[in-house]
């Protein structure tokens, strides 16, 4: 009985083997099963950077820093930018402008302070209000409060130093709220503006002055300024300054001294309205009374004549 099973089973297998569909299934069978083992390899390759791409975000999500780490410095400073020394600009005005020696006749006129029968150039202008009230004096810039004085001919003063060699000072005030040493940021209120004796044809006002290297410059120019832009006159100065030594090097002559020479005369000062010459007008900064002092050996002289 077992071999005739035997025998059926084996017939069984060989009818399969003889029929035309066989091996052609066989050999889909096989490449199915090739196929899928591929395609299973790949997207193995493909899971491990994954894989490994989200440790590294769960390392970065629990990263912390350490005391020791140096602290992130900035790409660019932030520069700040010059500002009128007012709390509210559209409720001031520029009453009297800054001197400039290239400036229209107009503004020149606008730039002379009359006091005790003389002119005197503006060092820097004077800012009040349309309807002459008082307004809040805020710092153009952020800086240190280096002076708080009482001038008796320009009232209260405030002097503030800002890095880059740049000074500001604030004159004809009242209910100055600094003093000296306090730092202060930019648009903090300083003080109210008031009056002096060397402004007073300006009313209730704040007399404002702006320096790069000690030297007086144009604020209207640079509201709305950064404070980067005082740098270039400094490198204009020192261009002008390089140009007359090498002008001098080369004995090269100075045109005005040309043209002395080719007419035999020198340039007479010109005068203004008041009949005075520009040559007469001084310069704010320095005390007016001190103009009126006499030297003693003049008067000396005149006596033994």
């Amino acid at each position: 009985m077992k071999e005739e099973n035997n025998g059926a089973s084996k017939n069984k297998w060989r009818r399969i083997f003889r029929k035309k569909w066989f091996f052609p299934a066989l050999y889909l069978t096989i490449a199915a099963v090739l196929l899928t083992a591929v395609i299973w390899y790949q997207n193995l390759d493909n899971q491990i950077p994954q894989v490994e791409q989200d440790e590294q975000e769960v390392e970065t999500d629990d990263y912390s820093p350490t005391p020791n780490d140096e602290e992130a410095q900035p790409v660019v400073d932030q520069q700040e930018i010059i500002q009128m020394p007012v709390a509210d600009q559209e409720q001031a005005e520029i009453v009297t402008k800054f001197y400039d020696y290239n400036a229209d006749q107009e503004d020149q006129e606008s730039a002379l302070v009359l006091y005790n029968n003389r002119y005197y150039q503006s060092t820097g202008v004077g800012i009040a209000a349309p309807e002459g009230e008082t307004f809040d004096v805020i710092a153009a810039l952020s800086g240190t409060v280096t002076e708080v004085k009482e001038d008796p001919l320009l009232g209260n003063v405030v002097i503030m130093s800002h890095d880059d060699d740049v000074m500001t000072y604030y004159a004809a005030l009242e209910d100055v709220q600094v003093s000296a040493g306090d730092t202060v940021s930019q648009g903090e209120q300083i003080a109210s503006a008031g009056n002096n004796l060397f402004g007073k044809d300006d009313g209730t006002h704040v007399y404002f002055e702006l320096r790069k290297d000690g030297q007086e410059v144009n604020p209207e120019e640079f509201f709305g300024q950064p404070v980067s832009s005082l740098s270039s006159l400094t490198e204009e100065a020192s261009e002008d300054t390089d140009a007359s030594e090498e002008s001098e090097e080369s004995g090269l002559p100075d045109e005005d001294a040309t043209e002395e020479e080719e007419t035999g005369t020198s340039p007479a000062p010109s005068e203004d309205e008041d009949g005075e010459s520009e040559d007469e007008v001084t310069d704010p900064v320095q005390d007016p009374e001190e103009d009126e002092a006499t030297d003693p050996s003049d008067e000396t002289e005149s006596e033994n004549e």
